[in-house]
């Protein structure tokens, strides 16, 4: 579970967000770190018993995103992100790039998955999938339990025109138009500070399990 002590440090790191702050209290961000490592670790176990394309050895360190921005090309020249971010990779097909995010922030957390913004090589398999057995996805993506959980799956980023070798009166020319292929939930703090927290995101993940299985067999 997450520790109260990570929840805390990420809230004061809000409000002391530069490199002094940080140094001083570099201490409190390796507890929360290694908290974060040890919540990945058993999310990875019983996530690949769900989805198998989850490898169990997955390195929960490697996982866990660093907290560090990279500010040379970027205005915003605070240091630090705001939150911790965990990437849980699936190995299931040849191209890559369907994964579960899982985003640590105090009453901003949430777990995700799916693809997001995938290249030209991808965005094209992923559409010709589409075209293909449309009806195995909608199946998914509006299944009561499916939308409950995590919203509508057509309202995400779109193309304002038509995609190339599509016409405008395909009938799910909206799913085909999506740049993105992701969906989301929240996680709020307290359940997050539960005993059966990776439990609980599992659980969500398994929902979620079949979009990437549909994501992964379009990049095969």
């Amino acid at each position: 579970m997450i520790q109260s002590h990570t929840l805390d440090f990420l809230k004061e790191l809000v409000e002391n967000n530069n490199r002094d702050w940080f140094q001083a209290n570099k201490e409190k961000y390796d507890q929360a770190r290694e908290n974060m490592i040890a919540f990945t670790a058993d999310i990875i176990g019983k996530l690949h018993k769900i989805d198998p394309t989850v490898s169990a050895d997955l390195d929960a360190k490697k996982c866990v995103m660093r907290i560090y921005r990279d500010i040379r090309f970027s205005k915003n020249k605070i240091p630090y992100k705001n939150n911790f971010g965990v990437s849980l990779p699936t190995n299931g097909s040849k191209l890559g790039g369907v994964e579960y995010y899982l985003h640590i922030q105090p009453g901003k957390s949430f777990i995700a998955g799916g693809y997001w913004m995938p290249e030209a090589a991808h965005l094209k398999a992923i559409r010709q999938e589409i075209d293909y057995n449309a009806n195995d996805l909608k199946k998914i993506i509006d299944a009561p339990h499916f939308v409950k959980l995590f919203g509508e799956f057509r309202k995400q980023d779109q193309l304002k025109t038509v995609p190339r070798d599509y016409s405008a009166e395909n009938e799910n020319i909206d799913l085909l138009k999506l740049k993105s292929f992701i969906v989301s939930h929240p996680l709020k703090d307290k359940e997050l500070m539960s005993v059966s927290a990776a439990d609980h995101i599992v659980e969500v993940c398994s929902h979620l399990y079949p979009l990437t299985v549909f994501l992964c067999n379009a990049l095969v």
